[in-house]
């Protein structure tokens, strides 16, 4: 009951969250730290972005955790994409027959070119 002249207070509304907003934030982030173990981090920067761009396309209120999401998406892709280009050519590179003849010689550049790669098999 409200006395003359005095009004009720109502607490204030809470500010409405996107979750579509809120997945494509983390998916991006998590495609960015992802790159690091094998490009698996394009898989959830596909996602982000296309959960950012929906979210931004629907014109929810949270809009700045979408744009995030989507920058971070699309940056992990570009840097996904820039690694694979090279890891691939350098890959054709020591493929080439013509500048490496013999199994041992392209051998040597798989070596020489991916320090990081393990032989799975012992010859």
């Amino acid at each position: 009951m409200t006395l003359p002249g005095y009004q009720t207070h109502a607490p204030p509304a809470p500010r409405p969250r996107s979750g579509l907003a809120r997945a494509s934030l983390v998916l991006g982030i998590v495609g960015l730290l992802g790159l690091a173990v094998c490009l698996l981090g394009v898989l959830p920067a596909l996602v982000g972005l296309a959960l950012g761009a929906v979210s931004l396309r629907r014109r929810d209120a949270d809009r700045w955790p979408a744009v995030v999401g989507v920058v971070c998406s699309a940056a992990a892709l570009v840097v996904g994409g820039v690694a694979l280009y090279f890891l691939l050519a350098k890959a054709a590179e020591c493929g080439d027959e013509t500048r490496y003849p013999s199994t041992d010689d392209r051998r040597g550049c798989v070596e020489r070119e991916f320090p990081f790669a393990r032989p799975t098999i012992t010859p």
